[in-house]
């Protein structure tokens, strides 16, 4: 499902630090246990990602990933099983909408319809179903 904010202003967050190509070994890890969705090593050149550490370690990310005239996509949202139920993802959500804003974008994202608890949560954070969208997942063959 596609979701639009157009009225999710977004805040910053100190926490929320800026991700570099340095820590792209630890985002795919974390995307590895958590399965936002799709994220490759060069993901992170689509736009800014943003983290939280708890102890020197990645436990929480979103960043930015399509960017159409007017829109920014908010991408790769997760939280780590052990730091779940802290808020994480909302203050990373709000503070990657406080990016897309002050380049004149408003957010949007996508979430499996099913996944009833990213929905609820992109919801109340201002979040509206904007369409049924269809994932297809394409591979080269191994020839």
């Amino acid at each position: 499902m596609q979701l639009a904010g157009p009225d999710v202003a977004g805040e910053p967050d100190d926490e929320a630090v800026v991700l570099g190509p340095a820590d792209v070994p630890e985002m795919l890890e974390l995307v590895a246990r958590t399965r936002p969705g799709p994220f490759a090593p060069r993901t992170i050149a689509m736009g800014t990602y943003r983290g939280v550490r708890r102890g020197g370690a990645l436990v929480a990310m979103a960043g930015q990933r399509m960017q159409p005239p007017g829109w920014t996509e908010i991408s790769a949202v997760c939280t780590d099983d052990a730091y779940r139920g802290q808020g994480l993802a909302a203050r990373l959500i709000r503070a990657v909408a406080a990016d897309a804003r002050a380049r004149g974008a408003a957010p949007f994202l996508h979430s499996a319809a099913a996944n009833a608890g990213a929905l609820r949560l992109y919801r109340t954070l201002g979040f509206v179903p904007r369409r049924e969208v269809t994932f297809l997942r394409v591979r080269p063959s191994a020839e």
